[in-house]
């Protein structure tokens, strides 16, 4: 998807915004903070502009800043406001406004300002599960709505990838402990979204375990290198839109024969295509998990 919709209805602005229909409504009618256009039918629909500018009201509204005092702002000192604020330390909620914005208008510097000031009263860890985790998961919710472009989502992720690899690069100058397992991060042929993965790697690297990354786009014939090189293995897989929902128990069961069967090793499973999987019907060395946290707390 390389074009964006531009038109929100005004659940769609509830939903991304966290303001309440009825008070978009209140705020409208009483102080004209927004402009919505009408269809035919006469049903409000509104632009990427006023979705922008909603979320700066409601940042600032959750920051102490009532509404008549912003009204008194004029449009062109919201933005820049919202980014002096988010030099402080602030809510979750406020946090993911903060980075739905700079999503929105490509704004580097609100999303640092942002993540130093949640630094300031979080570790990574915190923040990963507390903010970017919902925000990952509004994300998936302005794809369904045709509201971002990939160039906005690759914006986004991008950067939250950054944080992830910096943390992994401290982690992996520390020795490991001494320990015969291994885990092995993967994602299988054509598939592309590692962010997920990569944290996971962060996460074991944490515990002081040996991993080995090896990222996106692995078909599964690769594996049979570094299935022989170490005994107890515990492969690691994100299945994001791959493989598709027609061929993923054959993949389940040819990943099972070749690398599992018959030996300790086993693997755990993550993602929005495994939600569909009836655990009866695999592999017993395969766990199938919802949550990141949940796949973290079983290693």
């Amino acid at each position: 998807m390389d074009t964006t919709e531009n038109v929100f209805s005004i659940k769609d602005l509830e939903n991304i915004s966290g303001v309440k229909a009825h008070i978009i409504r209140i705020w409208e009618k009483r102080y004209n903070l927004l402009q919505p256009k009408r269809t035919e039918t006469n049903i409000r629909h509104y632009d990427l502009h006023n979705l922008q500018k909603l979320l700066n009201i409601s940042f600032l509204n959750n920051n102490g800043f009532k509404i008549s005092k912003i009204v008194a702002l004029d449009e062109s000192e919201l933005a820049p406001k919202t980014r002096e604020l988010a030099f402080l330390g602030k809510s979750d909620s406020q946090a993911i406004i903060a980075f739905k914005l700079a999503m929105l208008n490509f704004d580097q510097t609100l999303f640092y300002n942002t993540y130093n000031g949640l630094l300031e009263e979080k570790t990574f860890r915190q923040i990963f599960y507390d903010v970017f985790l919902p925000l990952l998961y509004d994300l998936g919710m302005l794809w369904q709505t045709n509201s971002i472009t990939s160039s906005h989502e690759h914006f986004l992720t991008v950067h939250i990838k950054q944080k992830i690899l910096i943390h992994i690069e401290r982690l992996q100058s520390i020795d490991r402990r001494p320990s015969d397992k291994t885990f092995v991060l993967f994602l299988p042929e054509n598939e592309t979204h590692d962010l997920g993965l990569l944290f996971i790697n962060y996460e074991i690297l944490n515990l002081g375990y040996h991993t080995i990354f090896l990222g996106e786009n692995i078909p599964l014939d690769n594996l049979k290198h570094i299935n022989k090189l170490y005994d107890d293995i515990t492969y690691i897989s994100y299945f994001t839109v791959k493989p598709s929902e027609n061929s993923i128990q054959k993949y389940l069961k040819k990943f099972s024969k070749h690398y599992l069967k018959n030996s300790n090793k086993k693997a755990k499973l993550i993602g929005y295509k495994t939600r569909n999987i009836n655990p009866n019907k695999i592999p017993n060395q395969i766990k199938l998990y919802s949550k990141i946290e949940d796949l973290v707390k079983d290693l």
